[in-house]
Formats: C-alpha cells, structure tokens, sequence
C-alpha cells in the first residue's frame, strides 16, 4: 500500500506568509505540515509516498528531497494546474498502479494517527475509506451521510447539511476511484471534485467506509487556524523537566518544565514557560517568551515578549515594548523598535519582512 499527499495548492488563505513559502512547509512546533502527514503515513508502515507539487523545482521537493532523511522514499507527481482534488489524484495512477493507497491533504494536521484505519483497509472489503470529523458549521465541508460505518452519500458544501460529519481530508482508495474519476464531470468551479467520484462509487453499488477521528483536527489554511495547530501540538507534548544545559542557560535565567532547547542555543537573563520549543543556534536575551511558542533555527529575540507565536528561522525581535501574542513570522522576518510604546501588537509577515515600531 502507497501514500499520496497532495501539495500542489496556491495556499492563497495564508498570505503573505505563502508567497514565498508553500502552505504545507509552514513550520508548527518547527516541524512542517507536511512532515506530520509523512510521519503518520510512516508509523502505518507506508514508506511509498508519492507528492503531488505543481511543479519540480517548488520549494517542496528542494526541502524533502528523496525522503530519506525522513525514512521513506519520496516521488513527486506534478500538477501544473490545480484543478481539483480529483483530478490530483488522478495524476498518481501511474505511481500508485493496483495498489490500495491512501491520500493525505498536505496542509491539515491531526491529533488521531489513523493507525487502524491506515493498516486494515488493504485486507478490508471496502472500495475505499474516508475520515470524518464532527464539525460546528458543516455547510463550509464536504459531508457524509452513514448508515452504521457505512457511507451512503456525501455532498460537497451542502446548504442543508445533513450531518455534520465533514470529511476531514484523508482518503483510501482502491483502483477503482480512476473508473470513477473518468465519470464525472467539472463542477461550477471548474474543478473535479472528489466527493463526486465518491459518491460515484456508492452509487454503483461499492463499500465506502467511514472513520470517525478522535481528538483535534485542523485544517490549517489560515493563519489563526496555523496558530492553534501550534497550540495543540505543543500542548500534547510529553513532560520534561525544567532542561539546565551548562552553557545553554545562562545569567539570571528561568527555564520551566516542557521546553524543549536546540543545539547551540542560549538562553540568557530570560524567563521561558513551555510549552515551548527552541531551535538551533538560537538566542534569547534578556526575554520572556511564554507558553505555545516555537521559534526556529538562528532567530534572536532580545528585550522582547513573545507568547502564542510563531516564529521561524533567521528572524532577529529586538527591543519590542508591550507583548507579541498569537503572530505568525515568516523566515528573515525582522521586528524592532523605533520608539513607541503600544499595548500589544500582531503580526503575519511573509519571508524577508522587516517591521519597525
């Protein structure tokens, strides 16, 4: 059985942060989303992954490469124009061949590893498989309708939803989604939609199977939604104790339980509460930086207080008055103080930004 993820998407929602950098690299807890799909997909023993990338040379393939670092093999599959999920899908059939093989949408991000789901589904008597997440507005999803486990309908952004089972974008698939790709048409949005092909198949009489995930799901194409995967994968980090690196915590510093310290980074005269996670060669001075924060490789934050943020590599936070909470900052990112002393600020900066306050 192989994995697809798809990862050919403009991710137009998180701009500015995207106009450099494509959605599923966006680092939460400074790991990339889509390495979280990866790492799913490798703990139920799917070392075949195929990437769906609109193009070779997309900072996609340049950052993953072959896989090996990560422990599978990587092939990339392009899709030069985004044209529904369908249709991306439909581009893998050469890579997958008769296998089953599972599809994972790069930008989402979940607490349940679908271990049983991903393991049973090739010696299943299903024709293929989708999780579902119960959700508060299921009019903005696509939507499952069960009878047991049983899939009898799904519906793309229904107006009168009629359940609120959303389908929560991880699908298994055997040959036969291709048959019912080659039946269905465009939708108003010019695209194939995959819910089509689904619903084609329990039309002519195939087995779709449902999961139900336990835990969170968020499928982070904003930046809030960016944050609060943040949050969750931080808060569901196991305890350690307060770390006490000898030359890593320097000066009157203070170092909670739940921080996580990179090689060669220095934390001087500043207060950390985890959960936190601190990448290499980074410095923090004479800081506070509180609790669901990660910072990235070869930051420096002097003087300043960051809280419920983002920040990733190579960015420099000097000498900011007042508390930055819940921002995202894009890599090169550069925030310092000009002077003046508001209450609070919040940031969404693309790469190579630079702000003075």
């Amino acid at each position: 059985m192989k994995g697809v993820i798809l990862a050919a998407g403009q991710g137009t929602r998180l701009r500015p942060v995207t106009l450099t950098m494509p959605k599923p690299l966006v680092p939460v807890a400074n790991k990339s989303l889509i390495e979280y799909a990866i790492d799913t997909l490798k703990a139920a023993g799917l070392n075949e992954i195929g990437i769906v990338v609109n193009a070779l040379d997309s900072p996609v393939p340049q950052q993953l490469g072959d896989g090996k670092a990560l422990g599978v093999n990587l092939e990339y599959i392009v899709q030069p124009e985004q044209l529904g999920l369908a249709h991306a899908i439909n581009l893998c059939q050469d890579f997958v061949g008769d296998e089953p093989f599972s599809v994972f949408l790069g930008d989402n991000i979940f607490q349940d590893k679908m271990t049983e789901l991903l393991t049973g589904f090739a010696t299943s008597s299903a024709e293929a498989a989708i999780a579902l997440y119960s959700v508060p507005d299921p009019e903005r999803f696509g939507i499952a309708d069960l009878e047991d486990d049983r899939v009898v309908r799904v519906i793309e952004k229904p107006k009168n939803p009629p359940t609120n089972l959303a389908i929560a974008g991880v699908y298994l698939f055997r040959s036969s989604i291709f048959d019912a790709i080659s039946h269905i048409e465009p939708s108003w949005r010019n695209e194939l939609e995959i819910t089509d092909a689904i619903q084609y198949l329990i039309t002519n009489g195939h087995d779709v199977r449902s999961h139900i995930l336990r835990g969170w799901w968020i499928d982070a194409g904003k930046p809030d939604a960016i944050i609060q995967a943040n949050q969750l994968v931080l808060g569901d980090l196991p305890y350690t104790p307060a770390p006490d690196f000898d030359g890593h915590i320097l000066g009157n510093s203070e170092v909670s339980p739940r921080v996580i310290i990179g090689k060669n980074s220095k934390i001087i005269d500043s207060v950390v509460r985890g959960p936190v996670i601190i990448g290499e060669s980074t410095v923090i001075k004479n800081s506070y930086i509180g609790p669901y924060t990660a910072i990235g490789d070869n930051v420096i934050v002097e003087a300043s207080e960051i809280e419920a943020s983002i920040v990733m590599r190579n960015c420099l936070i000097s000498n900011i008055p007042g508390r930055i909470d819940a921002s995202l900052l894009a890599d090169n990112a550069r925030v310092t103080s000009a002077g003046h002393v508001p209450a609070a600020h919040r940031f969404v900066l693309a790469e190579n930004s630079y702000v003075q306050l």
